[in-house]
């Protein structure tokens, strides 16, 4: 795999960002200088290694992630389509019918996936742009842990316009393609 400097400052600044971290407040967790933190951001110099689990953990992030730029297409993960993950989703919608929305199994389940999700699974259930956008969100989750989709099949096969547009503004921004 190249390294790509520029791709992997891109992907900081933008890690950084999120986690509301000024340059200066993450050289400090690291005990580096900022203009360090600045020459990373720009592409002119990668991090040390010794560094680099330190600033994947204060950054939310993996080694592979910043080293990648962000990207996951060259890493060996699965290739998941649009409606795999829907076929999926509508599973535990099934697993509701077979067991009652009250049952231990499926509780522990959706408990588990609106936590991790930040997101109700089912208002997915029962509307069509709320099943889109859990979609896409699953499907943007997939992608940060290696996963691999293809941003035309997510075009093609989320309809309501808001969660695919979302979806292929994050997929283009991080990086994931």
């Amino acid at each position: 795999m190249e390294l790509n400097q520029k791709q992997i400052g891109q992907y900081i600044q933008t890690r950084r960002r999120a986690a509301g971290l000024t340059q200066q407040q993450l050289s400090e967790r690291l005990h580096i200088t900022a203009q360090s933190v600045s020459n990373w951001e720009r592409g002119a110099l990668l991090p040390d290694t010794a560094t680099l689990p330190d600033l994947a953990m204060i950054l939310n992030t993996s080694v592979d992630e910043i080293l990648g730029g962000g990207s996951t297409a060259w890493r060996t993960g699965r290739r998941l389509t649009v409606t795999s993950m829907q076929e999926a989703i509508g599973c535990i919608r099934r697993m509701r019918e077979l067991l009652g929305s009250r049952h231990f199994m499926y509780r522990t389940i959706v408990e588990a996936l609106d936590s991790r999700m930040n997101s109700s699974i089912e208002a997915a259930f029962s509307d069509e742009a709320a099943f889109d956008a859990y979609t896409c969100e699953a499907l943007l989750e997939c992608l940060r842990l290696g996963d691999y989709v293809d941003r035309d099949d997510v075009q093609r096969h989320i309809s309501t316009a808001g969660p695919r547009e979302y979806t292929l503004h994050m997929m283009d921004q991080q990086g994931l393609v």
